[in-house]
């Protein structure tokens, strides 16, 4: 099990900041690998302690309660994977804004991962391109961090902002997630076909894994398959399982359709 170095202090922010106010649990959706038919990871997705969706809990979260909102998404995700014996990464959504010094945040996590004995190699963290970052410098060294303390790291919704390709020209994580909307209706739509084949370009010369997210169709599946894309994710495999693993539907492999 990993440990934090023990000369590390834990910053102001653990002892100052203001309870977090309100509850929240999570929901927990399968990342599948169609090579094998496996499971690689389970996303852990924000949801009301009533079901309801993410929105209704980020909306709460602002720039006093981030710090602890963060944290907590995590210690929660740690908590249900280990409850649920999730046997594969459990994928936590962290905010690079509300880390205020990597070695130091993740005290915690590496704190919830022993008391609830889950292995720390099977956590990964994604971080979403869309979120508006302060500090590009900030987050290589957050990755940087991350990645020496042995955990996967990826960007989320790849190609939903506008600083992608800059990112990774920052710094590379293990993996990318497509974003949806470049997933959606790919099989018909040349202009996101192409798109897409230059983003797997990119991922091959740098050795970085590709999961599609948003998978819809079996015939998106099939064209994204075509270009040796592995890992899915999206309603066709499952939806998320309010604090359980849901069954998956594995679809049958074909040919994409003309």
């Amino acid at each position: 099990m990993q440990t934090a170095p023990p000369d590390i202090k834990p910053c102001h922010a653990c002892h100052d900041a203001p309870p977090l106010g309100f509850d929240f649990t999570m929901a927990f959706q399968p990342i599948v690998d169609m090579r094998d038919r496996s499971v690689f990871a389970y996303e852990a997705l924000v949801r009301g302690r009533d079901g309801s969706g993410a929105a209704s809990i980020l909306q709460q979260v602002n720039e006093h309660n981030r710090y602890v909102f963060d944290q907590s998404c995590r210690v929660k995700a740690v908590e249900l994977a280990a409850k649920l014996a999730i046997p594969c990464f459990v994928s936590i959504n962290f905010l690079p804004n509300a880390v205020y010094q990597a070695a130091t945040c993740i005290r915690t996590t590496l704190a919830a991962a022993q008391r609830f004995n889950f292995p720390t190699n099977r956590l990964l963290f994604e971080i979403t391109e869309s979120e508006q970052l302060v500090d590009k410098a900030h987050l290589k060294s957050i990755m940087a961090e991350y990645k020496r303390q042995g955990f996967q790291t990826a960007i989320d919704d790849f190609g939903a902002g506008y600083s992608g390709l800059n990112l990774l020209a920052e710094f590379q994580p293990d993996i990318i997630k497509l974003d949806m909307a470049l997933v959606r209706n790919i099989h018909l739509d040349l202009v996101r076909q192409a798109i897409v084949k230059g983003i797997i370009g990119v991922c091959q010369a740098l050795h970085i894994e590709i999961i599609a997210e948003g998978v819809e169709s079996e015939d998106e599946l099939a064209w994204l398959q075509t270009q040796a894309v592995h890992l899915y994710q999206g309603y066709l495999f499952a939806k998320p399982g309010f604090e359980q693993l849901p069954a998956i539907n594995w679809p049958v492999s074909r040919a994409p359709a003309a």
